[in-house]
């Protein structure tokens, strides 16, 4: 069938609602109602004769034929916003990408990597959102985000960045620390927590120290938080090493006795499945999934 210009609108709330994966999403990107995004997207279906959601209790999921004109209807925004961008090349329009992470990987992993990704990209501006939070891709909002978790994630693409370790480590001021030998001795001294889905007793089992009293003197929400409690001598946290190796290579930290403790959950780069990357955004993820210490396993 030709494609009519009355159906762009039903187009248009049909691509939104693909990214999203949700039509309420989809109805706050377009300023419009959720019931008129569903209108639109049942117009379409009986245009097309075809099946394009499948409504659950929990929201909405692409059939195989709504997968196929989702991704058709991302590559044709895809191509206009290029052009668009393109047109406005002249009017010194500069290209931007904006990366949703956690403030503890932006602190202690990005942050000193970014100058290489400025000097290879001059011309790309770079908005960092530094959030615990799960980044909305709303209009706007995030181009792509690092997450710390195990997937899936629906309606994103993720790619496995690197994996992480735990480990004990303390500033050399933390009183006793001299009496340290061996991980068991760890249990004498005042211990920091985070709220790491892997903590102090995951440790010490892996350690083999049995019947320890696990004296976990703070807790914190926020590993950046942790890590400098840790630092102030505090007492001894269970540091990850991807982003405590500035504390380390500085001597605000050092590593304590006992083994590292692989994490149960990784990095993931991720972005919305049907929406094409923008060239500043793919070439910060070609840049990223490129680096040295980016230790790729799975």
């Amino acid at each position: 069938m030709a494609l009519r210009t009355d159906l762009l609108p039903a187009l248009a709330a049909f691509e939104s609602a693909a990214r999203h994966q949700n039509f309420a999403h989809a109805a706050k990107e377009l300023h419009l109602t959720a019931s008129a995004v569903s209108h639109h997207v049942r117009q379409l279906e009986a245009r097309l004769g075809l099946v394009l959601f499948q409504r659950h209790a929990r929201g909405v999921s692409l059939t195989p034929q709504g997968r196929q004109l989702a991704d058709a209807a991302s590559s044709a925004m895809s191509d206009m916003d290029s052009v668009m961008r393109n047109l406005l090349a002249g009017c010194d329009y500069p290209e931007r990408v904006r990366i949703s992470m956690l403030h503890s990987l932006a602190y202690g992993w990005l942050l000193p990597r970014l100058p290489a990704f400025v000097r290879a990209h001059p011309g790309v501006r770079v908005h960092v959102d530094s959030e615990a939070s799960l980044a909305r891709f709303d209009e706007g909002g995030a181009d792509l985000a690092i997450r710390y978790g195990q997937g899936p994630w629906p309606g994103l693409t993720a790619h496995h960045l690197m994996d992480d370790t735990l480990f004990p480590a303390a500033s050399p001021a933390l009183p006793g620390l001299g009496n340290v030998r061996e991980a068991a001795d760890l249990a004498a001294l005042p211990l920091i927590a985070d709220l790491a889905r892997q903590g102090w007793n995951d440790w010490f089992r892996a350690a083999g120290v049995r019947d320890a009293r696990i004296d976990e003197r703070f807790h914190f929400s926020d590993t950046s938080a942790a890590l400098m409690a840790a630092s102030q001598g505090l007492g001894v946290l269970l540091a990850r090493e991807r982003v405590s190796a500035a504390y380390l290579e500085d001597g605000r930290l050092v590593r304590l006795p006992g083994p590292s403790l692989t994490t149960r959950v990784s990095y993931f780069v991720v972005y919305p499945a049907h929406r094409r990357l923008r060239p500043a955004a793919k070439s910060f993820v070609d840049w990223v999934l490129a680096q040295p210490d980016a230790a790729r396993v799975r």
